[in-house]
């Protein structure tokens, strides 16, 4: 019996959006294939690799592992929506960038959205709290050192601000700290 696809309600990088999903459609092909959000990489498709991670809410999840229908009329942010309001690359893109993380670049989508995160949380965070930050984070072609120089870099460019209160995921949606990244 052929299931009807719904309506998803989502709000992705601060636009409102309203899309016609199959009830066993992942966050992560929504994201890529009908909003053309590409940014979000789809690597192992197994929530083992990290590089579909989204923030949903303020809480860092593997895309690839949540329903879209489980994130209807939830906050979506991908690694497109990092950027300033006029377009230009974030304080930790750019510290990314400076310490020449990303080479191949397939995972830096996925380490710049968790590692966000960590910087909404902790305005300052330690090298173990970045270390912390991108455990499950696979990456290839560069050593997690140039990672952690770039998050402090950037948390030294970021304004004081307050840390911020975690989000309830919606439900039925584990946080990659509850899931044991």
């Amino acid at each position: 019996m052929d299931v009807p696809p719904r309506t998803v309600s989502l709000t992705v990088n601060g636009r409102r959006i309203e899309v016609r999903v199959p009830d066993r459609r992942l966050l992560c092909d929504v994201l890529r294939h009908d909003l053309a959000l590409t940014g979000t990489h789809v690597g192992c498709e197994q929530g083992d690799c990290g590089a579909c991670t989204v923030l949903l809410g303020s809480l860092p999840i593997r895309s690839c592992l949540v329903l879209a229908a489980a994130a209807d009329g939830a906050e979506v942010t991908t690694v497109e929506g990092l950027a300033l309001p006029d377009g230009t690359p974030g304080p930790l893109q750019r510290a990314f960038e400076h310490h020449r993380v990303p080479q191949c670049g397939f995972c830096a989508p996925g380490l710049l959205v968790a590692l966000t995160a960590l910087l909404r949380e902790r305005s300052v965070p330690t090298a173990t709290e970045v270390a912390g930050a991108v455990r499950g984070h696979l990456c290839r072609c560069t050593g997690y050192h140039g990672i952690v120089e770039a998050v402090q870099e950037a948390a030294r460019a970021l304004p004081d601000t307050p840390p911020v209160l975690r989000a309830v995921p919606p439900r039925g949606v584990r946080s990659q700290c509850e899931a044991g990244r």
